[in-house]
Protein backbone atom coordinates (compact mmCIF):
# COMPACT_ATOMS: atom_id res chain seq x y z
CA UNK A 1 0.00 0.00 0.00
CA UNK A 2 1.88 3.29 -1.34
CA UNK A 3 -0.08 6.23 0.97
CA UNK A 4 2.09 9.44 1.49
CA UNK A 5 3.79 9.50 4.24
CA UNK A 6 2.99 12.92 5.42
CA UNK A 7 -0.38 12.26 5.34
CA UNK A 8 -2.83 12.18 8.38
CA UNK A 9 -4.45 8.73 9.04
CA UNK A 10 -6.66 8.00 11.38
CA UNK A 11 -7.13 4.38 12.37
CA UNK A 12 -9.96 3.11 13.99
CA UNK A 13 -8.85 -0.26 15.91
CA UNK A 14 -9.45 -2.95 17.95
CA UNK A 15 -8.35 -2.96 21.54
CA UNK A 16 -5.54 -4.77 20.74
CA UNK A 17 -2.27 -4.54 21.46
CA UNK A 18 0.48 -4.14 18.86
CA UNK A 19 -1.14 -3.19 15.77
CA UNK A 20 0.67 0.26 15.45
CA UNK A 21 3.59 -1.18 13.97
CA UNK A 22 2.45 -3.66 11.91
CA UNK A 23 -0.25 -0.67 10.21
CA UNK A 24 2.46 1.53 9.99
CA UNK A 25 4.88 -0.48 8.26
CA UNK A 26 1.81 -1.78 5.71
CA UNK A 27 0.41 1.82 5.53
CA UNK A 28 4.27 3.68 5.08
CA UNK A 29 2.34 6.27 7.22
CA UNK A 30 4.89 7.71 9.73
CA UNK A 31 4.02 7.50 13.35
CA UNK A 32 3.22 11.55 14.38
CA UNK A 33 1.06 11.34 11.34
CA UNK A 34 -1.07 8.55 12.76
CA UNK A 35 -4.24 8.70 15.18
CA UNK A 36 -5.81 5.89 16.79
CA UNK A 37 -9.10 5.68 17.90
CA UNK A 38 -9.36 2.35 20.15
CA UNK A 39 -12.67 0.48 20.74
CA UNK A 40 -14.22 -2.69 21.77
CA UNK A 41 -14.48 -3.85 18.52
CA UNK A 42 -14.81 -1.60 15.51
CA UNK A 43 -18.67 -1.44 14.91
CA UNK A 44 -19.45 2.08 14.75
CA UNK A 45 -23.08 1.49 15.95
CA UNK A 46 -24.84 4.78 15.73
CA UNK A 47 -23.57 7.94 12.61
CA UNK A 48 -24.35 10.21 15.85
CA UNK A 49 -22.80 8.57 18.51
CA UNK A 50 -19.15 9.07 20.52
CA UNK A 51 -17.24 7.17 18.03
CA UNK A 52 -18.40 8.90 15.30
CA UNK A 53 -17.93 12.21 16.91
CA UNK A 54 -14.30 11.96 17.58
CA UNK A 55 -13.47 10.87 13.94
CA UNK A 56 -15.33 13.69 12.74
CA UNK A 57 -13.26 15.78 15.31
CA UNK A 58 -10.07 14.12 14.07
CA UNK A 59 -10.65 14.97 10.39
CA UNK A 60 -11.21 18.70 10.83
CA UNK A 61 -8.91 19.69 13.89
CA UNK A 62 -6.17 17.53 12.61
CA UNK A 63 -6.51 17.71 8.76
CA UNK A 64 -7.13 13.61 8.42
CA UNK A 65 -6.82 12.74 4.80
CA UNK A 66 -7.72 9.09 5.29
CA UNK A 67 -9.25 6.65 7.55
CA UNK A 68 -8.39 3.22 8.22
CA UNK A 69 -11.49 0.87 10.37
CA UNK A 70 -9.32 -2.20 11.37
CA UNK A 71 -10.27 -5.23 12.82
CA UNK A 72 -8.42 -8.85 13.54
CA UNK A 73 -9.13 -12.31 12.89
CA UNK A 74 -8.84 -13.75 16.09
CA UNK A 75 -10.69 -11.28 18.16
CA UNK A 76 -13.96 -13.51 18.55
CA UNK A 77 -12.25 -16.11 19.86
CA UNK A 78 -11.20 -13.73 22.81
CA UNK A 79 -14.46 -12.20 23.34
CA UNK A 80 -16.44 -12.50 26.75
CA UNK A 81 -20.18 -13.01 26.19
CA UNK A 82 -21.35 -10.47 28.57
CA UNK A 83 -25.24 -11.80 28.21
CA UNK A 84 -23.67 -14.67 30.97
CA UNK A 85 -23.00 -12.15 32.94
CA UNK A 86 -26.13 -10.41 33.16
CA UNK A 87 -28.80 -13.32 33.51
CA UNK A 88 -30.01 -12.09 36.54
CA UNK A 89 -31.40 -9.26 34.50
CA UNK A 90 -33.51 -11.43 32.16
CA UNK A 91 -36.71 -9.13 32.56
CA UNK A 92 -34.67 -6.30 31.65
CA UNK A 93 -32.98 -7.30 28.75
CA UNK A 94 -36.04 -9.00 26.77
CA UNK A 95 -37.46 -5.25 27.29
CA UNK A 96 -34.85 -3.78 25.47
CA UNK A 97 -34.39 -6.66 22.78
CA UNK A 98 -38.46 -5.50 22.34
CA UNK A 99 -37.03 -2.33 21.90
CA UNK A 100 -33.94 -2.92 19.55
CA UNK A 101 -36.26 -4.89 17.34
CA UNK A 102 -39.40 -2.16 17.25
CA UNK A 103 -37.16 1.07 17.63
CA UNK A 104 -35.06 1.43 14.57
CA UNK A 105 -32.71 3.12 13.90
CA UNK A 106 -31.88 4.41 17.60
CA UNK A 107 -30.62 0.94 18.28
CA UNK A 108 -27.81 -1.10 16.00
CA UNK A 109 -28.62 -4.77 16.57
CA UNK A 110 -31.75 -6.97 16.68
CA UNK A 111 -31.06 -7.80 20.27
CA UNK A 112 -28.86 -6.77 22.98
CA UNK A 113 -26.56 -9.67 22.84
CA UNK A 114 -25.57 -8.75 19.29
CA UNK A 115 -25.19 -4.90 20.31
CA UNK A 116 -23.30 -6.07 23.28
CA UNK A 117 -20.95 -8.77 21.87
CA UNK A 118 -21.52 -7.18 18.18
CA UNK A 119 -22.06 -9.47 14.68
CA UNK A 120 -20.10 -13.24 14.16
CA UNK A 121 -19.01 -11.48 10.84
CA UNK A 122 -16.23 -9.17 11.77
CA UNK A 123 -15.72 -8.29 8.00
CA UNK A 124 -19.22 -7.20 7.96
CA UNK A 125 -18.87 -4.98 11.36
CA UNK A 126 -15.90 -3.25 9.45
CA UNK A 127 -17.64 -2.91 6.08
CA UNK A 128 -21.23 -1.74 8.14
CA UNK A 129 -18.52 1.13 9.80
CA UNK A 130 -16.89 1.80 6.43
CA UNK A 131 -20.14 2.77 5.18
CA UNK A 132 -21.34 4.95 7.81
CA UNK A 133 -18.50 7.11 7.80
CA UNK A 134 -18.46 7.08 3.87
CA UNK A 135 -21.82 8.64 3.55
CA UNK A 136 -21.90 10.45 6.95
CA UNK A 137 -22.74 14.20 6.05
CA UNK A 138 -19.93 15.51 8.08
CA UNK A 139 -17.50 13.32 6.61
CA UNK A 140 -16.09 15.46 3.51
CA UNK A 141 -16.27 14.02 0.43
CA UNK A 142 -12.14 13.83 -0.20
CA UNK A 143 -10.81 12.01 3.11
CA UNK A 144 -10.91 8.13 2.00
CA UNK A 145 -11.98 5.16 3.96
CA UNK A 146 -11.31 1.69 4.40
CA UNK A 147 -11.68 -1.11 5.67
CA UNK A 148 -8.53 -3.89 6.91
CA UNK A 149 -8.58 -7.10 9.02
CA UNK A 150 -5.29 -8.17 10.55
CA UNK A 151 -4.92 -11.54 10.10
CA UNK A 152 -2.38 -12.93 12.80
CA UNK A 153 -1.64 -16.68 12.49
CA UNK A 154 1.63 -18.35 13.84
CA UNK A 155 3.18 -15.50 14.95
CA UNK A 156 3.14 -13.43 11.10
CA UNK A 157 0.91 -10.60 10.79
CA UNK A 158 -1.00 -10.33 7.23
CA UNK A 159 -3.54 -7.44 6.31
CA UNK A 160 -6.09 -8.12 3.62
CA UNK A 161 -9.11 -5.08 2.50
CA UNK A 162 -12.09 -5.46 3.30
CA UNK A 163 -13.33 -4.16 0.14
CA UNK A 164 -17.30 -2.86 -0.62
CA UNK A 165 -17.88 -6.02 -3.26
CA UNK A 166 -17.60 -8.63 -0.92
CA UNK A 167 -14.01 -9.82 -2.83
CA UNK A 168 -11.07 -9.60 -0.62
CA UNK A 169 -7.51 -8.75 -2.00
CA UNK A 170 -4.26 -9.45 0.06
CA UNK A 171 -2.27 -6.51 0.82
CA UNK A 172 0.63 -8.33 2.73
Amino acid sequence: MNLDKNKKALFLTDIENGLEPILQEVTNIRAENMLTIQSYDTLISHPYGDIMRSVIIAIYQENVEEIFVVGTNDKRTDTVNVLTQLESMKDKIQTLDYLFQNCRPEFSGDTVDEWLNGKENGSGNIEKSVDIIRHHPLVPSYVKVRGLVVNNKDGKSSIVEVPTNKTASNLT
